[in-house]
């Protein structure tokens, strides 16, 4: 061997930082801001750029690389031009995220987008053409996607360990104050004004299937493996408003795919005491639930004593670094968000959402912190999930279908 051959044996070579921009450093961007720091430190990514509608100061930029170096605009599209990302995150209101990935895209960056990728159906397929076109990847931002839980309940279904699937439900009962919609003005709103004086109007979408618990009903989705647009049958939707907001704060879906599963989702924000979601598999031998914001999964099977696992989760912005390194499969690809598009769809185009009245709900609490509180509204998601039924046919008095 010739002696240039010989290395010493701990040697690595370490691969140049990917470079990034951050669009939208406030709200949900204080999370990935949290996160850039954590992988700036460890040499994976540099941040080149931060997008926002005001300058972050040195103290928010802290960690992120020399206050000196981020260069920051109110104008992505000018901002891209000058730093030139590889990875562009997208952190912004829901209604905004196609126009930005789109022009994300077309600078030549890839993108992660935060959840929803869109509030249409025709702004989502906008922009998986455009993803075709350029060769860029887009990973949305269900971070459940990353669990390694996901992928051990759909192997023990496949398995047999609970029998054949009779179908699968997802409760989700959380508590939401008065200023949780008074933090910025598309908060529960279905559409909201293109502009500024501007007489178009531009959807939103922000109910409660469709974003604050619509990592349950992507990953419920994402279980079955009918995640895609064209794995959607039929949508029957009901929605339902307690809070003085235009979307829906307490309704339920029931999702057939085309492969004859039947998908339901639960969700309030007016719960008694606030849960963490699930989604449980049933099986004609037992089932298997999923705590999918904790990464748990519990296996119950009839005659045998529950077994409970604990799994990792990979970080969906160290996963979209070493697929464009290292070519690993991307665990949040856009398309694979196409079957919660496809329901999106449906609570977009379907009536508004029916006002409970007072009487149904009672409010606790004062000012900025009060809630709307509907009674056996947790018992109630529980049951849908347990009986794959909506909530008319849980004899709720209150509810009725809606056509979606």
């Amino acid at each position: 061997m010739h002696p240039d051959d010989v290395r010493p044996p701990h040697r690595t070579v370490t691969a140049q930082p990917v470079a990034v921009v951050l669009v939208g450093g406030r709200g949900f961007g204080r999370i990935h801001r949290a996160n850039l720091r954590r992988l700036t430190g460890q040499g994976q990514v540099q941040v080149v750029g931060v997008c926002d509608q005001s300058p972050l100061d040195a103290q928010e930029l802290d960690g992120l690389g020399p206050f000196t170096t981020i260069s920051q605009s109110t104008d992505l599209k000018t901002l891209l031009e000058r730093t030139r990302p590889s990875v562009t995150i997208i952190s912004t209101p829901l209604h905004t995220h196609v126009p930005l990935a789109l022009t994300a895209v077309r600078a030549g960056s890839h993108v992660l987008l935060e959840k929803p990728p869109a509030s249409s159906l025709a702004g989502f397929q906008q922009l998986a053409d455009e993803l075709h076109r350029s060769g860029r990847v887009c990973q949305v931002g269900f971070q459940s996607f990353g669990s390694a839980a996901v992928a051990s309940v759909r192997q023990l279904t496949a398995d047999g360990s609970i029998g054949r699937p009779v179908g699968i439900g997802a409760a989700g009962a959380w508590v939401r104050e008065a200023r949780y919609y008074a933090r910025s003005p598309w908060a529960g709103r279905r559409r909201v004004a293109a502009g500024p004086g501007a007489q178009d109007m531009v959807d939103v979408v922000d109910g409660v299937l469709t974003n604050p618990l619509a990592h349950a009903l992507a990953t419920a989705l994402r279980v079955d493996g009918n995640d895609r647009q064209d794995d959607v049958a039929t949508v029957e939707l009901e929605l339902y408003r307690a809070h003085d907001i235009e979307a829906d704060d307490t309704s339920c879906v029931r999702v057939t795919s085309t492969h004859d599963t039947t998908i339901t989702l639960a969700a309030t924000l007016c719960a008694e005491q606030n849960a963490a979601p699930y989604i449980v598999v049933h099986g004609e031998q037992g089932r298997i639930t999923l705590h999918y914001t904790e990464d748990r999964v519990l296996l119950e099977r009839r005659g045998q004593a529950p077994q409970e696992y604990e799994h990792p989760r990979t970080d969906l912005l160290e996963n979209l670094i070493a697929h464009l390194r290292d070519g690993d499969e991307l665990l949040s690809p856009l398309e694979r968000s196409g079957a919660f598009t496809r329901v999106l769809e449906a609570v977009r185009t379907a009536p508004e959402p029916v006002r409970l009245p007072p009487g149904v709900w009672h409010p606790l609490g004062e000012g900025a912190e009060q809630r709307r509180v509907i009674p056996g509204i947790d018992a109630l998601t529980a049951s849908s999930a347990g009986r794959l039924a909506l909530f008319s046919e849980l004899d709720a008095p209150w509810a009725k279908a809606t056509e979606g």
